[in-house]
């Protein structure tokens, strides 16, 4: 007789095994090409989507999380020189097919990278360092981080390679179990390509994304998955969201004794999220003290706006070679 299958409000609930997000879930992710350097010098590419943000603000450098297994070629190379580049590539079906090839495991990096169809460049690193060794990067890609292991955290400094690990294991950093491994990523560069650049620095339209794919992993013994981009959608912030403009009000009436703001100076900050608006104030106090201004009206806050875009564009652009 058949075992009938609970059900609770609709749901039923899925035994959870080893690599969960794949075999247990439907958890979307990236496809994400990682460049590492072979003992020989050559670069090695390998495919893996267990890469996402890990420290976004708040510290003197961002970084990413790359999860993988601790005997990968991957692993092996970043335990061995700390570096490494994050190649995105968008949603081509050959593209796809050779991200699955290259991120078959028992290969040698010579054996792998013989067919590959990427064509490998040199990236800004390489540039700055010329007589220093880095990844390559991938001309194909719509972006890249290039990279660097802090293994100073979570005490991993002392990790090398092992044909087999044994406990203790660390974290969140370096090996972190008997078949995995954990890198804290410091973005040194991110490199784009110029349409992709433009629209980060000008504003993004629903034309401007890259065609990024999201993958789902391997299923069913068979086949790794992932669906091609479609067209993004954009919604606006709802206004009841924001704050008000007695919240505004109150703020800024605080922030500092020696300068004030009118009625309609605030009502230009309603949309500017709560968690931000200290900051926001105080940015338009600074600048009301450098200019002379005891009073910001209505003017001179679409003077401070202006200025801020400007700045902000200014220094994207200049961080990134590009002039006007």
């Amino acid at each position: 007789m058949e075992k009938k299958i609970e059900e609770l409000n609709g749901f039923r609930d899925l035994r959870i095994v080893d690599n969960f997000y794949q075999t247990s879930s439907f958890f979307p992710m990236p496809t994400t090409e990682i460049g590492t350097l072979s003992e020989d010098g050559q670069t090695n590419i390998g495919s893996y989507s267990l890469c996402f943000p890990y420290y976004i603000a708040g510290k003197d450098y961002y970084a990413m999380v790359l999860c993988c297994r601790n005997s990968s070629n991957t692993a092996k190379n970043i335990l061995r020189t700390g570096k490494c580049s994050i190649n995105f590539i968008t949603d081509k079906r050959k593209y796809f097919k050779e991200a699955v090839r290259l991120g078959y495991p028992g290969e040698t990096t010579e054996e792998k990278m013989k067919d590959c169809i990427f064509t490998l460049v040199d990236g800004k690193r390489a540039r700055e360092n010329p007589n220093e060794a880095f990844p390559k990067i991938i001309s194909e890609a719509f972006q890249v981080f290039e990279c660097t292991w802090v293994k100073e955290l979570d005490g991993a400094q002392n990790d090398t390679i092992q044909e087999e690990y044994l406990p203790p294991y660390h974290d969140f950093n370096g090996i972190t179990s008997k078949f995995g491994a954990h890198f804290i990523l410091k973005i040194d560069h991110i490199l784009m390509k110029p349409k992709y650049y433009d629209a980060i620095i000008d504003g993004v339209t629903s034309t401007s994304f890259p065609q990024v794919p999201v993958d789902y992993g391997y299923r069913d013994n068979k086949n790794f998955w992932y669906t091609r981009f479609k067209r993004p959608i954009s919604e606006p912030i709802p206004a009841s969201k924001g704050i008000s403009l007695d919240t505004v009000k109150y703020a800024a009436s605080r922030i500092d004794p020696d300068v004030k703001f009118t009625d309609e100076a605030c009502a230009k900050l309603v949309k500017v999220p709560r968690v931000f608006l200290s900051t926001v104030l105080k940015g338009c106090v600074s600048w009301a003290k450098e200019n002379n201004v005891n009073l910001i009206t209505e003017k001179e806050m679409a003077t401070i706006q202006d200025k801020r875009n400007k700045e902000k564009k200014w220094v994207r652009r200049a961080k990134y070679g590009k002039t006007q």
